[in-house]
């Protein structure tokens, strides 16, 4: 089956993708890159997608969307990709996947979100088995020492003792990822610079400069 994975560069999306090679579909990415704090797609650094197709040997197409009509460039940009299925990396948001299964049910697409409702101890394997970075926090006990910081299996144990509680997997504006190493990944990415920024309580990390280098 060929399925289009709505891809953000995170490791959630990391995982979808991993898990449908995995089951043999053949995998296309749709990178969706939205205005500044959208509620449905992910921001920071997608302009790096095209480094991580490259890693993995996929396609990729990017499509450009406004906060008024991210729903409608989504599915516009689904019926582009001429596939059977969509892959997601939705773990509990139910805003987003309620309108993901919308427009995959008015495409006549078959709807995967293999990370779904997932715990603790699936985040670490995600962990274990990706190198991912934290490029973003928004979230009261996160602070600008997280940021560009590797998220490692160890460090679920840490974040999970905060008080008041954050969702672990930073979904829902919390926290932001990136995937610099992968399994489908057949190089790894380097991360050479980074430009980081503090808000008050919030921050960014962003990629200036990466390169591709061997496994």
């Amino acid at each position: 089956m060929k399925i289009a994975a709505l891809y953000s560069g995170g490791k959630d999306s990391n995982y979808a993708v991993h898990w449908a090679l995995e089951q043999g579909h053949e995998v296309v990415l749709i990178n969706m890159e939205p205005q500044a704090d959208s509620m449905m797609f992910h921001h920071p650094n997608t302009n790096w997608c095209g480094l991580q197709a490259e890693a993995a040997g996929l396609e990729l197409t990017t499509f450009s969307t406004t906060h008024e009509t991210e729903l409608e460039d989504l599915k516009n940009a689904l019926k582009e990709a001429n596939a059977d299925g969509l892959v997601t990396g939705a773990v509990q948001s139910v805003y987003q996947k309620s309108r993901i299964d919308k427009i995959a049910k008015d495409l006549d697409l078959e709807a995967f979100a293999p990370i779904w409702h997932k715990e603790t101890d699936f985040l670490k394997e995600m962990l274990d088995m990706m190198e991912v970075y934290i490029v973003s926090v928004s979230a009261e006990g996160l602070g600008e020492e997280w940021l560009a910081k590797q998220y490692k299996p160890k460090d679920v144990d840490t974040l999970s003792k905060l008080n008041p509680p954050i969702n672990l997997f930073l979904e829902g504006g919390e926290g932001e990822t990136f995937v610099a190493n992968a399994p489908f990944f057949k190089k790894r990415i380097e991360i050479t610079e980074w430009d980081i920024s503090w808000n008050g309580n919030t921050g960014k990390a962003i990629i200036k400069d990466a390169e591709l280098v061997k496994k």
